[in-house]
């Protein structure tokens, strides 16, 4: 998975408008980063490329079914001919 970049000073300085204390507002925004290394989110580009590979399955799988269905129309034809 992709790299999730954190701009931990921004995080800080809003938790500071807010009325954090700088040195817990630091403090917080390395245990959310350190969190969010480990969490291995998903990124938009990893959405996509899984979409593209879902979609490319799901094609070949409606293909074979497609032709599971002749095959048992085709069997069920030539019982009754």
């Amino acid at each position: 998975m992709a790299t999730i970049t954190f701009d931990t000073l921004k995080f800080v300085e809003r938790l500071e408008k807010a009325g954090v204390s700088r040195e817990q507002a630091s403090a917080m925004a390395e245990a959310f980063k350190d969190a969010s290394i480990e969490a291995e989110l998903a990124t938009k580009n990893d959405l996509d490329k899984l979409e593209i590979r879902l979609t490319g399955e799901l094609n070949l799988v409606k293909r074979m079914l497609g032709a599971i269905l002749a095959l048992a129309i085709a069997n069920f034809v030539k019982q009754f001919l």
